[in-house]
């Protein structure tokens, strides 16, 4: 089948706004976005600017806007986006980022917000043995989250950051749980710094859009309220026992 990729083109240095240019390609259903972008790229445009990396789903480098909806290039199939011979598949870079160049964005702020959740293991007390002991179900409460690629793509789909750009976003916030989470960790009280701020998880009003984007299937609308009830919980406490 024939189909039309849409796809809005920016660079910074030459362009004053961004525009969407459109290019035929032949696309077998079951073949990947991916791969369309990638004829477009080495037969019909070299210009084309966008991010790649495995191919495979893991390294999440070509998180995008596919028909509205963000996701990754190399886990979204033709059949998925295009019914029928002729339809138009539109790709756009992600949302809240500044556009490098075309598909390509700046993870910087993305990033930032991130590595302010202290997104580590913080435990300074003693081993006892080699290693700390966790059991299977205390590993099950957060193992959703280990999977987790940074593609940003729940940041992009996240509409609570369309009017607040200051929030922190659905990625740092499930990775908050992950070590909150864990019954090795320590950092709890370093991360509520973070977390119990106008901007930090209270924002969150459950459109679920993080949820439904992210491409390794983490609950991360799930993870995000259990953050918010961990922060009522320590409210709720004792001043003697914080």
């Amino acid at each position: 089948m024939e189909i039309t990729l849409k796809v809005q083109r920016f660079n910074p240095d030459i362009d004053k706004a961004p525009y969407y240019q459109t290019y035929t390609v032949a696309a077998d259903p079951n073949e990947r976005l991916l791969d369309a972008l990638m004829q477009v790229k080495r037969f019909q445009d070299g210009s084309l600017g966008f991010r790649k990396s495995c191919a495979h789903g893991v390294c999440g480098s070509d998180a995008m806007r596919i028909n509205g909806k963000d996701g990754l290039a190399c886990k979204t199939l033709i059949r998925e986006v295009a019914e029928k011979d002729g339809d138009t598949v539109t790709v756009e870079p992600l949302r809240y980022l500044p556009v490098q160049r075309d598909l390509i964005v700046d993870q910087s702020a993305f990033f930032k917000k991130y590595r302010s959740v202290r997104p580590f293991l913080i435990n300074d007390e003693p081993v006892d043995a080699k290693e700390r002991i966790q059991s299977q179900d205390e590993r099950m409460r957060f193992d959703d989250t280990t999977n987790c690629i940074l593609c940003a793509s729940c940041y992009s789909a996240c509409p609570v950051l369309e009017d607040n750009p200051a929030f922190l976003g659905p990625a740092a916030i499930a990775q908050a749980y992950r070590f909150n989470a864990d019954t090795r960790d320590r950092g709890f009280d370093q991360r509520l710094a973070v977390l119990d701020l106008p901007d930090g998880v209270w924002p969150c009003q459950n459109h679920f859009q993080c949820t439904r984007s992210c491409p390794r299937g983490i609950l991360i609308t799930k993870r995000i309220n259990q953050t918010k009830r961990m922060l009522e919980a320590h409210e709720q406490k004792a001043p003697s026992e914080k």
